[in-house]
């Protein structure tokens, strides 16, 4: 994961083309809560499991990459899942109303969840986590149940190294599902699951941006169809962005070369919305972050090593709580010059003498688009921390989305001091107390009106009693925009359409 990059070639000139297939036949704002409950084989590069019909799997990595799929029993056949009483509490946030959205919607999960060989290989990371809570047993299950409590339509993955283990429980809930693992020699990778008898897979297709000089990363691109409504299609792409706060060129490079070919399979399909999840590894106040949003950055204004803001991010500095021992190596290295070499300018832009990274997507964040707390969010809108361990505070996972739809909802994130008072993610707290009396009453309009009932229930001690990552779960739901026509035109940037009269 912190390897470098090693190819001197441009990924612009390399964007191979699409594999080609068979297509399958209230207003105002509004608080709802949601609880999870507590009860209760080796993967290879790539892995789909469904029963969908004609589907095309395609990926961009090498002849020698291992690849297979498996058949299994009908998941439309659902088994019930065992849910005892709520243990975590967050709420939904609904957007303003708006006129333009349609009747069908469908909910997407973005959520790294710890890789299990990850979370021992970096055990410095979980010091204030013990040691029980960090085994994958237990994690699996507090995961799952938090993923089946959420009930979405669509889920992404990311740090992903048992997805047999996940897959056989999301199954018997009625979920198809299928897997990318990173190159190399890393076990861990992006997984997808899907609501069986509500989407149609038409299309699904892997990205290993090794190929292209990008590192071990990889990502996935899957076109869906609802099956009750055949004109509603949706891509849906999933990405775990390089980790390595140094290397904001490479990160460019996955996430420009990501958007790109998801235009490709959005246009094949006839120009439909995408929606891009994962753990981008960018904070909200990074310049990536405003690459994403503005779909352009001109990288020769930027030290790459800070383009992607993490550094900013450490309890000592989050917290202003008393700095660390200063490594002077992490001094001297302040201390270079932050000049680009052309292999820098061309991994990021694809070109050594274009330092304008571009990427075709005219994306919106749906957390960003929903207005929600100060006690949950940033100055932007983002949740203020959507990861947390032993060095390092802040937001790295996003859900992005292009016109043609609407974020109607999304799931918040938790206060800053709800969070701190786990002393670590992932976590186990004190029983919760008197949460069913506080949920009773700030349901009554009298409460709703005079306090927050996210504030009031937030002082109950020991509210959140269990995760398995040490990131949150995104959930956001979506809309389609009634006039399918006019939102077409996701790629076209304002000034063209200036141009064009």
């Amino acid at each position: 994961m912190r390897s470098e990059a090693t190819s001197s070639s441009s990924w612009l000139s390399r964007i191979p083309p699409t594999a080609t297939s068979a297509p399958s036949g209230g207003s105002g704002k509004c608080r709802h809560f949601i609880f999870f409950s507590s009860s209760c084989c080796k993967a290879t590069n790539t892995i789909s499991c469904g029963s969908n019909g004609p589907t095309t799997h395609s990926s961009s990595s090498s002849p020698s990459t291992r690849s297979y799929s498996r058949r299994w029993y009908n998941p439309l056949r659902r088994k019930p899942f065992d849910e005892p009483s709520p243990d975590i509490l967050r709420h939904w946030i609904d957007a303003d109303h708006n006129p333009i959205s349609s009747q069908e919607r469908f909910s997407v999960v973005s959520y790294n969840i710890l890789g299990d060989k990850n979370a021992f290989k970096h055990r410095d990371l979980y010091q204030n986590v013990r040691y029980e809570y960090m085994k994958w047993n237990r994690r699996k299950r507090l995961i799952c149940q938090e993923l089946i409590g959420l009930n979405p339509d669509i889920i992404c993955l990311q740090e992903v190294d048992r997805y047999f283990d996940i897959l056989n429980v999301m199954e018997k809930a009625g979920y198809a599902g299928c897997y990318k693992r990173r190159t190399g020699d890393n076990v861990d990778g992006c997984a997808m699951f899907w609501k069986a008898d509500k989407f149609r897979l038409l299309e699904q297709t892997s990205i290993e941006f090794k190929e292209f000089g990008l590192r071990e990363n990889v990502a996935q691109l899957s076109a869906f169809e609802m099956r009750n409504t055949k004109s509603r299609r949706v891509l849906v792409g999933n990405v775990h962005v390089l980790y390595n706060p140094n290397r904001g060129e490479v990160k460019l490079g996955q996430i420009c070369f990501l958007s790109s070919r998801a235009r490709i399979v959005a246009e094949k399909w006839g120009h439909i919305p995408v929606v891009l999840a994962g753990d981008f590894n960018i904070t909200p106040q990074s310049a990536i972050y405003k690459f994403l949003s503005s779909s352009e950055l001109n990288i020769k204004s930027y030290d790459r090593r800070d383009l992607s803001g993490q550094r900013s991010c450490h309890l000592a500095q989050v917290f202003e709580v008393k700095k660390e021992i200063i490594n002077p190596f992490a001094v001297m290295d302040r201390l270079l010059p932050n000049g680009w070499t052309d292999e820098e300018v061309k991994v990021a832009t694809g070109n050594a003498q274009c330092y304008l990274a571009v990427h075709p997507l005219k994306l919106n964040s749906s957390y960003a688009s929903v207005k929600g707390s100060p006690r949950t969010r940033g100055i932007n809108g983002e949740p203020l921390a959507t990861s947390y361990h032993s060095k390092f505070f802040g937001t790295v996972d996003y859900l992005w989305y292009t016109k043609g739809l609407v974020p109607t909802r999304v799931l918040d994130t938790l206060p800053v001091d709800i969070l701190r008072r786990t002393g670590g993610l992932p976590c186990k707290v004190r029983t919760v107390e008197r949460v069913g009396f506080a949920i009773s009453c700030c349901m009554t309009e009298k409460l709703h009106e005079s306090v927050s009932a996210w504030d009031d229930i937030v002082h109950f001690q020991g509210f959140l009693k269990k995760l398995g990552s040490d990131h949150l779960a995104l959930v956001s739901e979506f809309a389609f925009a009634e006039a399918i026509n006019e939102c077409n035109d996701y790629m076209s940037t304002s000034s063209e359409k200036i141009a064009m009269h």
